[in-house]
């Protein structure tokens, strides 16, 4: 029987190690590819292998893990969670994080069953956590004035749509932690390839919201008006 909170601290100290890391010893070998096409397709910085590791060396004992650099990394401990597994993204954001961007961070879901049990992104410039059983923190900002709008570069016409419509909004590039604090934009919009790395544990935190999925598109959105009005220009593309 698994210990949540247990695992959980684990977690936090995988995610502390890996801040400390980046505030403290980073090189600038750090910021370069180490040559290799990660599982999720994109290529892999030295970082996101070193943030890898720091995960696998916390958390491996817990699951098999299935990582966007890496893949699928089997566990043998004797404490491994009968049919779970573990999605991480090590480094969310990771040209964010190459261009000196400070918006990146770590995305970890849990899977017992196929379901997603546990739900933990952090951020690695505030330090903040965002855990499953903290979805009803309050908003920050009770009337948001932007929306999010990943991979917008994609979409040009839906830009000029949300332009006419008067619909202010940012790409900030790390999916996760924008579905993180999902409750405190006006929306999220994510457009192109979905990947579980970048997803999974983003929506269990946003459990009790709209969400809307298409083959282009996933939507997600607190107002029920503007989760409608927004759905409404995405489904004309």
């Amino acid at each position: 029987m698994i210990d949540f909170n247990i695992f959980k601290q684990d977690c936090l100290k995988a995610n502390l190690e890996l801040k400390s890391y980046i505030d403290n010893n980073l090189t600038k070998n750090d910021l370069d590819f180490d040559g290799s096409i990660g599982a999720g397709g994109d290529k892999s910085l030295n970082i996101d292998l070193i943030a890898e590791d720091i995960f696998i060396k916390h958390l491996l004992k817990y699951a098999d893990i299935y990582s966007e650099e890496s893949g699928l990394i089997k566990s043998n401990s004797k404490l491994k969670i009968k049919n779970s597994i573990l999605i991480i993204d090590p480094l969310d954001g990771s040209d964010n994080f190459a261009s000196g961007l400070p918006y990146y961070g770590t995305s970890v879901a849990l899977k017992i069953n196929d379901e997603v049990k546990v739900g933990i992104i952090f951020n690695l410039i505030t330090g903040k956590s965002y855990v499953t059983s903290n979805i009803k923190y309050k908003n920050y900002s009770q009337k948001p004035k932007v929306g999010i709008f990943e991979r917008a570069y994609k979409y040009p016409e839906i830009c000029q749509k949300l332009y006419k419509n008067e619909i202010k909004w940012r790409s900030l590039g790390a999916i996760a932690l924008s579905l993180a604090d999902a409750r405190n934009y006006k929306f999220v919009l994510f457009g192109g390839k979905r990947r579980e790395f970048d997803l999974v544990a983003g929506l269990k935190l946003c459990d009790g919201l709209n969400i809307y999925k298409s083959d282009k598109f996933l939507l997600v959105c607190a107002n029920d008006v503007i989760f409608n009005e927004i759905k409404e220009i995405i489904k004309e593309n």
